[in-house]
């Protein structure tokens, strides 16, 4: 009997550790973590890049060539604010959802993940989008968005200011 519970506790333990939110370990990549209006998270990084995520969200911070610094981010759910700066040569970051993948050499965007669907926001600078699986990119400009989901051409759209100020409002803008 007591077997049974002990295993029926660490199942449910599971379960919970789950589906609680994920928060990425910024102190190993050199990011440092702070909350935020709105009940966000703002980690910012040394080597310049800040990130503000809404509550909730599901991200994990990445290293791909292993110096040390972030260098772009795995994100599963909810919204992201990034700011990457300008660098000489060029300061290459990206964010991998699902769907999609945003990337940029220096600039200020959000990502938004949820039920299957990928959105970006430019709110400064150029970003590129493309879709994970593969297949013709876009280049946004400021002010402009894509949504990526199901088959088909990813679309730019100018987004207007009632979808801007909802995404910001999410994220403490």
């Amino acid at each position: 009997m007591i077997k049974a519970a002990c295993a029926g506790f660490v199942v449910l333990t599971s379960l919970c550790l789950t589906f609680t939110p994920v928060a990425a370990q910024p102190a190993s990549l050199g990011c440092t973590s702070s909350p935020s209006s709105n009940a966000t998270q703002t980690l910012r990084c040394d080597n310049g890049i800040t990130i503000v995520a809404e509550s909730g969200a599901r991200f994990e911070l990445k290293d791909n060539n292993r110096d040390g610094h972030i260098d772009s981010i795995e994100l599963s759910s909810k919204a992201l604010l990034v700011e990457v700066p300008k660098k000489p040569g060029g300061n290459r970051f990206k964010v991998l959802t699902p769907q999609a993948i945003a990337a940029v050499r220096g600039t200020r965007w959000a990502v938004d993940a949820s039920d299957g669907k990928t959105a970006v926001f430019v709110a400064d600078g150029r970003v590129a989008v493309g879709r994970r699986a593969g297949g013709k990119s876009v280049t946004l400009g400021v002010g402009e968005g894509v949504d990526v989901e199901g088959p088909g051409a990813l679309v730019v759209k100018r987004w207007g200011a009632p979808r801007v100020a909802a995404l910001m409002a999410r994220l403490g803008q």
